[in-house]
């Protein structure tokens, strides 16, 4: 298993590189493009996350703006939270954090990229709707084996490998909170948490998203409380962690003989596992949302990325560095973090934070099934028969993490969520100019004092698909407008207006 492990950080080595590349220049293009949306419309993001759904039927409602956070929260704050951050200081020191903060600075711009053109591409299904990158990389650009190698790689990603790594973390956690290493255990809280996995999954996505709505908010606050006691105990020490995450950012205080690139990479790889911005995971839970315009679920997910990483990753940073641990000791993942808290607050904490590591990867492992859930979908039309088989493959995985080794899983947790990264980046890139069109409609509307409302008839019919933004039609009602948004000049010629002018080309006497 060593081997096995030692074989597949070396591939990571090198893929790593290619990725970080990707990640971080993509993500100035959009800065660019976007002129730093992410950091403009901060405001807005919360006023959008509050917004009530329409009815997709008579009697059915859609997924709110703030369903649709909770599913893609529940994938993103987890163990990658925690344990990943652990990782990452522990591997690559303090200065491994600095750069979780700029690549989730950069990655927003991303983040809101991809969502919106979730979006904007989305399907109706029976309940709500569903779409992502799978979608509008079919839907938009007609790249049909590019679509169905995402949707398998995420199914694969989220599905089997992240949803084992979320298990190893509860296992980890409840051994050091328990004192005891036993293989009966782990078989046991492995058939647990199989066994709630199922209860939850063969529900269907209405239920999942009452579960993480529930769960999320509530170990979040949890944790964060716990947080904020820390630092308030150790108050006069906060500046000096600070000093040494930039110190050791860019490389002025060696740590066990960490170049700059190493910190660097460990800060990219843990921040892209905990904020999944650009991975193409997040759009999944984007397109169910019931919303009057794409940008509005776009600026949703990247406040998303924001609370992840500057807040939720920023809390497990400060416990463990205000602890002044030991990095050469051995301890690595949850048990670093709890061995942290222990020393600062006293042995209790150490209980207290399994306990919400328990409810934190449980939520991640429903949240990372239905970005799965909805690429099966794609891939089999639907099938019953194919989604219960995925079901089945998803609780045996779910109970294999129970039993893996922490490096192992973590290692496979990198190979593909790098190679899940890079297909989505891929995706993105020539449609990335539709999003920032849905954002210069968004600003004009908002600019008039209305809430912006998307139609496609407002769009030009020569960009990208037009004919496929298919739920963007005026006979849903979360679309109903007033007269105010009529005569708006968007800067460009809409489709109502090219069929006006084809129309009256066509019959110049009338």
């Amino acid at each position: 298993m060593p081997a096995l492990t030692d074989y597949i950080n070396s591939f990571n080595g090198y893929l790593w590189y290619g990725v970080t590349a990707l990640l971080i220049g993509s993500g100035l293009l959009y800065c660019a493009r976007t002129l730093f949306v992410q950091i403009r419309y901060i405001p807005e993001m919360f006023r959008a996350v509050v917004e009530k759904p329409s009815e997709i039927e008579a009697g059915t409602k859609g997924i709110s703006s703030f369903k649709a956070f909770t599913i893609s929260a529940a994938s993103r704050v987890g163990t990658g939270n925690v344990a990943g951050v652990a990782i990452a200081i522990s591997v690559g020191g303090p200065g491994a954090i600095f750069w979780m903060w700029m690549m989730a600075m950069i990655g927003g711009a991303t983040a809101f990229v991809e969502s919106t053109l979730a979006q904007v591409y989305k399907v109706r299904d029976k309940s709500s709707y569903r779409g992502g990158p799978a979608y509008y990389i079919d839907r938009a650009l007609g790249w049909k084996w590019l679509s169905t190698l995402f949707a398998i790689m995420i199914s694969v990603t989220y599905g089997f490998v992240f949803n084992a790594v979320q298990t190893n973390s509860i296992v980890a956690a409840v051994e050091t909170s328990a004192g005891i290493d036993s293989m009966v255990v782990k078989i046991g809280i492995g058939l647990c948490i199989a066994a709630l996995t199922a209860s939850i999954i063969f529900g269907g996505v209405q239920r999942i998203a009452n579960v993480t709505q529930a769960i999320v908010p509530i170990m979040a606050v949890l944790y964060l409380i716990l947080a904020i006691i820390v630092i308030a105990m150790n108050i006069s020490q906060v500046p000096v962690v600070f000093s040494s995450i930039i110190s050791h950012a860019f490389g002025l205080r060696e740590f066990t003989g960490a170049t700059i690139g190493t910190v660097m990479m460990q800060g990219v790889r843990r921040g892209l596992f905990s904020n999944e911005a650009g991975m193409g995971s997040a759009p999944n839970a984007a397109a169910t949302a019931s919303v009057s315009h794409p940008v509005k679920q776009g600026l949703i997910q990247t406040l998303g990325v924001y609370f992840d990483t500057w807040v939720v990753c920023s809390a497990t940073a400060f416990i463990i560095l205000l602890a002044n641990p030991d990095l050469h000791a051995g301890k690595e993942g949850i048990a670093l973090t709890q061995s942290a808290l222990s020393s600062s607050v006293g042995g209790w904490a150490i209980h207290f934070l399994t306990l919400i590591i328990l409810f934190l990867a449980f939520s991640s492992v429903i949240g990372n099934y239905y970005y799965g859930e909805s690429n099966i979908g794609y891939i089999t039309k639907n099938s019953l028969k194919a989604l219960n088989a995925y079901r089945t493959m998803v609780v045996l995985f779910v109970f294999g993490g129970a039993i893996g080794s922490i490096p192992l899983v973590w290692a496979l947790a990198d190979v593909f969520s790098g190679l899940l990264a890079s297909i989505n980046i891929i995706g993105i890139f020539p449609l990335a100019g539709v999003a920032v069109m849905l954002l210069k409609h968004f600003n004009v509307q908002r600019a008039a004092g209305l809430n912006p409302v998307l139609r496609r008839e407002d769009l030009p019919r020569n960009i990208k698909a037009w004919d496929q933004m298919q739920t963007w039609d005026k006979d849903d009602s979360i679309l109903e407008r007033t007269e105010q948004y009529e005569g708006l000049d968007y800067g460009w010629k809409t489709a109502d207006d090219s069929a006006a002018e084809a129309s009256a080309a066509a019959n110049p006497k009338a």
